[in-house]
């Protein structure tokens, strides 16, 4: 073989080597993302299945109050299992939305009895609470964040083509529920 011979095939095998450098490079920074997502929402479910655990205790306490409405209570306990048999992200984050919702509800009903927040107990559960909230409310940040950059990513080309090869798609934010910006309506009638 001539020298030219030699460089044409050297071009071809130097570009063949980039192209694989570059799609090894793509397709592991596409996995680091996708697994920075799982690592978010896992921190997300841990802090949501802490302010779960915690619900048993209030349930508990409250119901030393006379007359306290049972629905709402009810609610939150079965709010409390549906979280815990759900599967999937979309699910997981709709009954997130509806125990946030419910125990809003319970707090507000709850200043209605005196001797219920008088008690040092409801007092350091309802601490609690709002820390495990202030927890979960940095968690969505951190997750949604994540979700941002990945499904901006797998968008772009070329990464675009690498993730359909992979199966990626979108990841689903965890939006706020349609109507939480308002507070609770609370009757006392």
């Amino acid at each position: 073989m001539d020298k030219k011979t030699w460089i044409i095939l050297g071009s071809i095998l130097g570009a063949v080597a980039l192209i694989a450098l570059w799609y090894v490079s793509l397709y592991n920074g596409l996995i680091r993302m996708n697994e920075d997502v799982n690592g978010k929402w896992a921190q997300v479910e841990t802090q949501y299945q802490r302010r779960v655990d915690l619900i048993p205790n209030l349930v508990s306490t409250v119901k030393g109050a006379a007359n306290f409405e049972s629905s709402t209570l009810e609610e939150i306990t079965r709010l409390r299992s549906q979280w815990q048999t759900s599967t999937g992200i979309n699910e997981r984050i709709e009954t997130a939305n509806q125990i946030e919702s419910t125990l809003s509800k319970l707090l507000l009903v709850a200043e209605n009895y005196p001797q219920l927040t008088a008690t040092q107990n409801f007092q350091a559960l309802q601490d609690e609470l709002a820390n495990t909230e202030n927890k979960i409310a940095v968690e969505r940040g951190r997750y949604n964040d994540a979700v941002r950059a990945f499904n901006a990513r797998i968008k772009t080309f070329p990464a675009n083509m690498v993730a359909g090869s992979l199966g990626y798609a979108d990841r689903p934010y965890f939006n706020a529920q349609a109507g939480a910006e308002q507070a609770p309506q609370v009757s006392f009638a």
